[in-house]
């Protein structure tokens, strides 16, 4: 079920969370987790508000009450401001990879993480955003006064900035070329493998195998930036055999990485080769094996 915030504000148009999924800074992982209910927190900040005022009106701490409400709202403003700083470091990181872009994988990965946490951060600075001025529509309701900043000013954001607009077109037009130019010619092997699989001959020892087999083998794998399909990219890449990239497209949500297998299996391989992983892994096994393309295991 797809979860957006919606507001009568300037909000109105914010992301669509459930088919962006977040990429955490510290560590550049994507989080599966979505972004809180829309529809819930808009109630539970309007009972927030209720009751922080229902305590102070009424008694002799009323005049308190102001105040306070307008902290609330300021909690929120302050996230606002800190996810924005990040945002503004973000696009300056993604200019400079945009101009250092020359075609290498390594280049082209940096900026894709770059265009990942933009958006991540770009859906939480707008989540922000709504949850403010949910705060601020229920604070002039109880105290008759527009809420407002003291340093500042009270800005909503539309969209993600020209330079992360820029970026995502460039990197969409990449991926897009790299998706649907025809699979060259040789004998198809797919490789799929889990991130966390580190097992560097049992991979190369599997590959060369495979090479040896079918001399004109092209490698389609995941994509991945660590783990067996890296590895694998780095065999490809030594033993000089062409290979092609299926790169999931996250906006498609939870199911980006089977959307991604069926891709590489409708190019009708030879075999697929799965290296120790997870779901990924095994549903790319059992679809393989459903078409009649012979499934070799690492590590099994």
């Amino acid at each position: 079920m797809s979860t957006t915030f919606n507001t009568a504000s300037s909000t109105a148009h914010l992301l669509d969370e459930i088919a962006l999924y977040g990429i955490t800074s510290f560590d550049g992982e994507r989080d599966y987790r979505p972004l809180p209910d829309a529809d819930l927190v808009e109630m539970q900040i309007g009972s927030l508000m209720n009751s922080m005022a229902d305590i102070f009106l009424g008694s002799r701490l009323e005049g308190e009450a102001e105040e306070l409400l307008w902290s609330v709202v300021n909690g929120f403003h302050r996230r606002i401001s800190y996810t924005q700083k990040r945002l503004d470091d973000n696009e300056a990181a993604q200019k400079t990879s945009l101009r250092e872009q020359d075609g290498s994988e390594i280049k082209s990965g940096e900026l894709e993480q770059l265009i990942d946490e933009g958006r991540s951060m770009t859906e939480a600075r707008n989540a922000f955003e709504a949850m403010r001025d949910w705060a601020a529509e229920h604070f002039a309701s109880i105290t008759g006064s527009q809420w407002l900043p003291r340093s500042g000013s009270r800005t909503s954001h539309a969209a993600m900035t020209a330079s992360a607009i820029e970026s995502s077109r460039y990197m969409k037009a990449k991926r897009h070329l790299e998706n649907t130019t025809d699979c060259p010619e040789g004998t198809r092997i797919v490789f799929s493998g889990g991130t966390d699989y580190q097992d560097i001959d049992a991979i190369w020892n599997t590959l060369d195998k495979a090479k040896a087999k079918y001399p004109d083998m092209v490698l389609l794998n995941g994509g991945s930036r660590k783990g067996a399909e890296l590895i694998a990219a780095k065999w490809a890449s030594n033993r000089k055999v062409h290979q092609i990239r299926y790169t999931p497209d996250f906006n498609l949500g939870r199911k980006a990485a089977f959307v991604r297998n069926d891709k590489m299996l409708a190019e009708a391989p030879q075999g697929v080769i799965v290296a120790p992983g997870g779901g990924i892994q095994e549903q790319i096994a059992r679809e393989a094996k459903n078409l009649g393309i012979t499934v070799m295991r690492i590590g099994a």
